[in-house]
């Protein structure tokens, strides 16, 4: 995979202990589990659905402020959805829709189409990401 010309952005999140935090602490909530229904908390598919649509809502208004000039705005909804495969693993399934206020329908066709190249998860395109899961070094932390 090539890298970038310039990352935008980082960040890290630890999750331990049924809670997950972001380094900066601006997210730090208690996780459920589907594991143990007993628990409190966002679950791996709430957080899923919430990451993908902030996401890709970053790429819809980019998309919509070079389509046209007029007042819009623009939702993105996300639903995800996590089951099991016949051998056990975890398998995700997330699908999102655009809408916005302000647009032709046209022009709404071509933002969908325009953020859908843009993110980094495109629908039609599973190469544009990548996910390395390694062992941390010294056991964590």
């Amino acid at each position: 995979m090539p890298e970038p010309h310039s990352w935008l952005h980082a960040a890290t999140a630890t999750a331990e202990g049924g809670h997950v935090r972001t380094d900066d602490g601006e997210l730090s909530t208690a996780l459920a589990s589907p594991l143990a229904p007993h628990c409190t908390g966002l679950t791996p598919e709430q957080l899923l659905a919430a990451a993908f649509a902030s996401c890709l809502h970053h790429a819809a208004v980019e998309a919509a402020g070079e389509i046209t000039d007029e007042a819009h705005t623009v939702q993105v909804r996300a639903e995800a959805r996590l089951g099991r495969d016949d051998d056990g693993r975890y398998r995700a399934d997330v699908h999102a829709s655009i809408s916005s206020t302000g647009l032709t329908p046209g022009q709404l066709t071509e933002l969908v189409e325009h953020a859908d190249r843009l993110w980094p998860f495109s629908s039609g395109d599973s190469t544009r990401h990548r996910l390395t899961v390694t062992r941390a070094q010294n056991g964590g932390r």
